[in-house]
């Protein structure tokens, strides 16, 4: 999200130092098997064919209030109180129907199953409107931003920010294991028989066994293809979403592709990137309808992956866990949990910082 924490934190930590960005082109919803775009404001929403005539009008004055709300004048809640009234109930206030909710609870706001609905809805409204605040940031026709050359530049990124600060890095150690002292707890990592101490260890999952819990599993499909995919405007890169609903399933289907543009393939090859949830003894199966939307596969790899998360905070063994990655292709589940593993770690929430650097290392 190009206003979202993931920005945020790069621009905070001055690591935007190290990377250039370009913005997504566009931003998709799946009804009925069709691919359109996302209405994110309220003039968007009166020329959408996802929603009838009325229905347009009734989302148009939803996107009206979102984008006007400010917690701190109590004249734009239109008598709400968000952190108390169900957004279920702020739905049916402006008459929104099940298909209008559906691509905005999962498309806008970015929710992953129906609990958010009888929840207090705030953090929702919050993040509709950072949907539409990431759409004006870059003036790109999505609200989501990629590194070029890939995400792979996001930890190098770190790496060379960390050397600036005297961070040393220890490449290519399959065998790292932690350490732990006389009491249990985390005193260093050894691998290839060196040692390092320390007086705690942050790490995923795969190095603390025993430590975690299996919450889910996931699948991944990278597929290559000399095309963009049909029906997004022949988009140099976008994001699509199909809400689960849509097939009748728990988790949502996520589908990203870019091109050359952003300097991850060659002239006249896109890569798209499927995911979603696990759920059934036939996982290939449950990306079919994501596939589908791609045109033509040249090359597909697949991959299934196991979810943990830590059982403890870490505060009583060193052991600082972060969550497994999940099925999601917007990284804001992610930035949430480093946020959380700061906070763990430090005692102190990371207060994160916004100003004209945003600017400066938004599109290349």
């Amino acid at each position: 999200m190009a206003n979202g924490k993931m920005v945020q934190m790069l621009i905070h930590t001055d690591v935007v130092k190290y990377l250039e960005f370009k913005s997504v082109d566009g931003s998709f919803v799946v009804k009925a098997k069709a691919v359109h775009k996302v209405p994110a404001t309220d003039m968007e929403a009166l020329s959408s064919p996802l929603m009838g005539f009325f229905q347009k009008r009734k989302a148009r004055s939803f996107f009206i209030f979102v984008q006007d709300y400010n917690v701190e004048d109590q004249r734009t809640w239109q008598g709400f109180d968000l952190k108390r009234t169900r957004m279920r109930d702020v739905f049916a206030h402006f008459g929104l129907d099940e298909g209008t909710t559906d691509f905005i609870g999962h498309c806008l706001a970015l929710q992953q199953t129906e609990d958010y609905l009888d929840k207090a809805a705030f953090p929702t409204v919050m993040a509709i409107k950072m949907y539409s605040e990431s759409m004006l940031r870059f003036g790109g026709g999505s609200p989501y931003i990629y590194p070029l050359y890939g995400l792979g530049e996001l930890p190098q990124a770190f790496a060379r920010l960390s050397a600036v600060y005297g961070g040393t890095y220890m490449l290519n150690k399959p065998d790292a294991t932690v350490v732990f002292d006389a009491a249990g707890k985390a005193c260093g990592v050894s691998a290839g028989g060196e040692t390092v101490r320390a007086p705690l260890v942050v790490g995923d999952p795969s190095y603390f066994p025993g430590k975690c819990t299996l919450v889910g599993r996931a699948i991944r499909a990278i597929c290559l293809l000399n095309h963009p995919i049909p029906n997004t405007g022949d988009a140099a890169s976008a994001q699509i979403i199909i809400p689960n609903k849509q097939l009748g399933r728990k988790g949502d289907v996520y589908i990203f592709s870019c091109n050359f543009t952003h300097s991850v393939v060659g002239k006249g090859k896109w890569v798209a990137f499927v995911s979603t949830s696990i759920e059934t003894s036939n996982p290939v199966a449950e990306l079919a309808p994501g596939l589908a939307l791609l045109g033509p596969i040249e090359y597909q790899f697949t991959q299934e992956s196991d979810i943990f998360w830590p059982n403890a905070d870490g505060s009583a063994d060193g052991c600082f866990i972060s969550r497994g990655y999940d099925e999601t292709s917007h990284f804001e589940g992610l930035t949430a949990d480093v946020l959380s593993l700061y906070k763990r770690i430090t005692g102190t929430p990371l207060v994160l910082s916004d100003g004209p650097a945003a600017a400066a290392h938004g599109t290349a």
